[in-house]
């Protein structure tokens, strides 16, 4: 469980990075790499993409599928 929040929040972290002016603060980018991990891993495996197992594999799941949710997060927040 540590693990997952631990990996969850570098994730949401980088995707705050990588979506530049999608970010909600630092505690909520947190959060949703938390949800995105959840969200990229069921992603990953409902395409049958598999990536790199471990502590990698997890993060890239985590970033990308924090991404998502930004991108999501940002088009309803401009409705």
């Amino acid at each position: 469980m540590l693990y997952s929040i631990v990996i969850g929040g570098i994730a949401g972290w980088l995707a705050g990075k990588i979506m530049k002016g999608g970010g909600y603060g630092i505690l909520m980018n947190i959060v949703l790499g938390i949800i995105g991990g959840l969200v990229g891993g069921w992603l990953f495996g409902t395409l049958g993409i598999y990536i790199v197992e471990g502590t990698i594999g997890d993060l890239i799941e985590g970033v990308i599928g924090a991404i998502v949710i930004l991108f999501i997060a940002g088009l309803l927040k401009k409705k």
